[in-house]
């Protein structure tokens, strides 16, 4: 028993710290201005480094590579590359890579989630003129050439994700963009408030369990209460019965219910 209520109290405090850990976790993020992924190194992309820890304490890494140790938390890239950064308590970000190509497919550096309006664009070297454009999916065709340097997915479904690529024509000859990833994502809002609220019950119910099962215990425990002893001028009785019969014991005339509780009252109350 009392194994039981030790571990319903560890069930308990394990819901309550994953409800905390829900709204509470924290890893480090890398973010990138202008907001693009990949980003190009002629629109002087600012890189932010976000987390916990000491600010100034940013260790920066290129291309898998520690680049800068103990470096500020942001600045302007001025080389291509792929960067990512680390914070003392919250860990190494994701990787944002930096493209100075001739042609590049850009999609929104945020997460993409059914139901969102999305727009990839194709651009080609330092805003040069582009013709012909084309886009592709997972190696497919989807259309064209186009005049259009945009291909709108919106509004986003599980469907759209996928590889994506552009081709088209820049001043040096025909160009075809590296591939990028679109990954779209169930809408969580509803579902993590659910999940939330039902950690939330699941500890509250585990938690009354448990005190109940604790009181029990304790209970059990407890020494029995003496019967009580009945004082003078006290009535402890149901049922009044003359005891005036000459000769007769009065336990033998009035204890015909053995529910019924008696005491002899002093003379003195007739």
């Amino acid at each position: 028993m009392a194994g039981d209520t030790g571990m319903a109290g560890k069930v308990a405090l394990l819901l309550w710290a994953q409800t905390l850990g829900l709204a509470g976790a924290q890893s480090t993020q890398l973010l990138v201005e202008p907001p693009w992924t990949p980003a190009v190194l002629w629109d002087q992309v600012t890189l932010t480094c976000q987390g916990s820890g000491t600010a100034g304490a940013t260790t920066w890494y290129k291309d898998r590579r520690r680049w800068r140790q103990e470096g500020p938390d942001s600045f302007t890239v001025t080389v291509n590359g792929t960067y990512q950064c680390q914070r003392p308590s919250s860990g190494l970000s994701p990787p944002v890579m930096v493209s100075n190509d001739w042609l590049v497919l850009q999609v929104p550096a945020r997460a993409l989630v059914e139901g969102d309006t999305v727009t990839l664009h194709c651009r080609a070297w330092q805003d040069s003129p582009l013709n012909r454009v084309q886009f592709y999916k997972d190696d497919k065709e989807l259309g064209g050439p186009l005049r259009d340097t945009e291909l709108s997915l919106s509004p986003l479904d599980l469907q759209s994700s996928g590889r994506y690529r552009c081709g088209g024509l820049v001043r040096t000859g025909a160009k075809v963009s590296s591939q990028v990833t679109v990954t779209v994502h169930v809408a969580a809002g509803l579902g993590g408030s659910l999940l939330f609220l039902l950690l939330l019950v699941a500890g509250a119910v585990v938690w009354h369990w448990w005190n109940n099962m604790a009181a029990r215990k304790q209970q059990e425990r407890a020494p029995p209460e003496p019967p009580a002893t009945p004082e003078e001028g006290e009535v402890l009785y149901t049922h009044v019965v003359s005891t005036k019969q000459t000769g007769v014991s009065p336990r033998a005339t009035t204890l015909q219910d053995p529910q019924v509780t008696y005491a002899e009252l002093p003379a003195t109350h007739g």
